[in-house]
């Protein structure tokens, strides 16, 4: 459960975080962008990318530590955004994020059983929300 949380904290922040072109520090994402898409490499050879189309965004990335490749598509309804995500060895997740003001609330669960809840907010970044 600690990957796929991670995963989809890195998601929301990226999300968060799209107005960001480039950034300066080797320990955070160099990015290139266009009118639609976003892509980024970190400085530990972590790359993901970000494509939106209408309500529908289109996030894939390769994790390196892991090695495993993922795509996670979020689909927009007024204040609720629908994901299901899918990575190279197997796993699967389902979940939601519902925004309120400046937070987001996002709950998941995965076909490995484990479930999860953490909320995201601009001033505070993320957090788990269940112990």
């Amino acid at each position: 459960m600690a990957k796929l949380l991670q995963l989809l904290v890195a998601s929301s922040l990226l999300l968060w975080s799209l107005g960001t072109a480039s950034a300066q520090s080797p320990l955070l994402a160099t990015c290139t962008r266009s009118a639609n898409l976003l892509a980024c490499v970190d400085g530990q050879g972590n790359a993901y990318s970000v494509m939106t189309a209408g309500k529908t965004v289109y996030l894939r990335g390769f994790e390196m530590a892991s090695r495993r490749y993922w795509a996670q598509t979020n689909d927009r309804y007024g204040q609720l955004t629908f994901f299901t995500g899918v990575a190279s060895n197997g796993e699967s997740w389902v979940g939601y994020s519902r925004r309120v003001g400046w937070t987001t609330i996002n709950r998941f669960a995965s076909s490995g059983g484990s479930a999860g809840a953490f909320i995201c907010g601009r001033l505070n970044g993320c957090q788990n929300s269940m112990p």
